[in-house]
């Protein structure tokens, strides 16, 4: 495989590992739930690098399909390179603008983009996929560095996507080079053992039957035979000798039926007779001699066709989206929720699978769940991850606004809502969602060192949302009693105390054990430096044991 070199990839590679564990923080007034939860459908507000390895503890190997829509490194979008990678150039890097003067332009958005595709695949489940928009600026790049962190192996589709008019004509004013009329979505799984199941796409109306040659280029002598006088010189019939001879019957059968001849049969009299059998539970084949003397098969009607990797029959954005929700336009080529129907669609997503976008935008992937969920009565949720200030303002009031209803909305189609009456209220899709910010750094070092060691509140913060991923209420934590608080699973506590004497010289004991109290039907999560109970005290007592630092980060089923 040919790899690809870049300055600053040596101090990225393994940049991922390095990120601190941050906290997550609700935010229950710009949450749209009565419960704020790490389990519900979450947008969270924050570098999306930190983030995505917070959300790690919770969500490693559980997301079915991550859909990202980084910037495109055209040197006009101003994005701004901000890892904190321990290297002297790098840090030269750091808060600067990335624009067309930047010579290192390509080699910043490498370094941005490889840490975070690792982390992505780590949050992946075996069958999962991830898809990545791009166009023509960063798609050859992006490829091989797909490549390098998924597996050339998994690299699975490049599905082009139309963009709207208005996009192609502004797109490159004054240069010598064809407009730019398609973006990009690279498809990749985690997994070369997954399999896509066959893909059709939405016909916008009914195609009817069609008759189709019956000869085929691929050659195999078996499936050369006589039909109707004619055998193959080379390539083969479609079908069996078998199945052509039963389906040239079926045709006179249909012939003989409606009482017509080849010459007063129309394609109308063959759909309406295929479609009555098809609805008395027989589908037939129909094999004919065409007018020009070749065999032909009939296609019935369909109001789907085989997916390609060319979707011209969709816009890669739509602003009218946003503004139909906004009532203005508040947010630049947003992505189309049709694009992200079809890319969930195509990955196979089941009711229950959860969806990942970790350069949220305008909050077009939650809005895509949503209307899937309304659609089927779907419970698939959405994890939204976006840094820029206007997460509450745009990201998550799309979200709110389609989850309840938008007021006025022009579009009568528009899959957010369903028309109740001009000036009305209108249906809104339906759900909830939670909203965290980053905290602070959890720093284990310190904790080992006793050097910036966190108070108790927030280290019981951060172990209950790792280990249960439930809301955290300060208001139920005991810290006599060590209780942190409780989930659908378990009593949480937690032995800690700022201070390194006391955790050089506690451990949980028989006596510590004991003082948890009666057992009242859940397990009891025990975050504790070290133990001194065997396997049989512990299975006695219900006792899960954590020990602290090293197991802080461990999943709980």
């Amino acid at each position: 495989m040919a790899t690809l070199n870049f300055k600053g990839k040596t101090f990225v590679q393994n940049h991922h590992l390095s990120v601190k564990y941050h906290q997550l923080i609700p935010k229950k007034n710009k949450s749209l739930t009565d419960r704020v939860s790490l389990n519900d459908n979450l947008i969270i507000h924050g570098d999306n690098l930190k983030a995505l390895k917070a959300l790690l503890p919770t969500y490693a190997g559980k997301v079915k399909c991550i859909y990202i829509d980084p910037p495109y490194n055209t040197g006009n979008e101003r994005w701004v390179y901000n890892d904190n990678v321990n290297s002297p150039m790098m840090q030269e890097w750091l808060g600067k603008v990335v624009d067309k003067e930047d010579l290192t332009r390509h080699d910043k958005w490498l370094c941005m983009m490889m840490p975070r595709l690792k982390l992505l695949r780590e949050l992946l489940r075996e069958d999962g996929v991830i898809f990545v928009s791009i166009d023509d600026n960063e798609a050859h790049h992006l490829r091989m560095l797909m490549d390098e962190v998924f597996g050339e192996d998994n690299f699975r589709n490049l599905i082009v996507v139309r963009r709207g008019i208005k996009s192609v004509q502004g797109q490159f004013e004054n240069v010598d080079k064809l407009s730019q009329g398609a973006e990009y979505v690279l498809t990749y799984t985690k997994s070369h053992d997954f399999r896509f199941e066959q893909f059709y796409i939405k016909l916008p109306e009914e195609r009817r039957g069609m008759w189709n040659n019956h000869w085929r280029g691929t050659d195999r002598p078996s499936m050369r035979y006589q039909l109707f006088g004619i055998t193959p010189k080379d390539g083969q019939w479609r079908w069996s000798k078998e199945r052509s001879l039963k389906a040239i019957e079926n045709y006179k059968t249909l012939l003989k039926e409606l009482q017509k001849t080849d010459k007063t049969i129309t394609e109308e009299d063959i759909d309406a007779w295929y479609l009555k059998r098809l609805t008395e539970g027989e589908e037939v084949d129909l094999l004919r001699l065409s007018s020009t003397g070749k065999p032909e098969h009939y296609v019935p009607p369909t109001d789907c066709k085989l997916g390609s990797s060319l979707w011209n029959d969709l816009l890669a954005n739509r602003t009218q989206e946003i503004i139909n929700i906004f009532d203005k336009k508040l947010f630049e080529n947003p992505k189309s929720t049709e694009l992200i129907k079809r890319l969930l669609d195509f990955s196979g997503v089941a009711k229950k699978d959860i969806i990942l976008d970790s350069f949220a935008g305008s909050g077009t992937t939650a809005h895509a769940v949503l209307a899937l969920n309304k659609e089927d009565g779907g419970n698939r949720k959405f994890v939204l991850v976006e840094c820029e200030d206007y997460a509450d303002k745009i990201t998550a009031e799309r979200v709110r606004r389609v989850i309840k209803g938008v007021k006025n909305a022009k579009d009568e189609k528009h899959p957010s809502v369903s028309p109740l009456g001009k000036g009305r209220i209108k249906e809104g899709l339906g759900g909830t969602f939670s909203y965290f910010e980053l905290g602070d750094a959890i720093e284990m070092e310190g904790i080992l060192e006793g050097d910036k060691l966190p108070s108790y509140l927030e280290l019981a913060r951060y172990v209950f949302y790792t280990a249960t991923g439930e809301e955290f209420e300060p208001k139920k934590v005991d810290e006599k009693r060590n209780f942190i608080g409780e989930s659908k699973e378990y009593e949480a506590y937690l032995f800690y105390k700022p201070d390194m004497d006391y955790l050089k010289s506690t451990a949980l004991t028989l006596e510590r054990a004991k003082s948890l109290g009666p057992y009242k039907g859940k397990k009891r999560l025990v975050f504790a430096p070290s133990k001194y109970l065997d396997a049989d005290y512990l299975l006695e007592f219900r006792i899960d044991y954590c020990q602290l630092p090293f197991e802080i980060y461990k999943l709980k089923e």
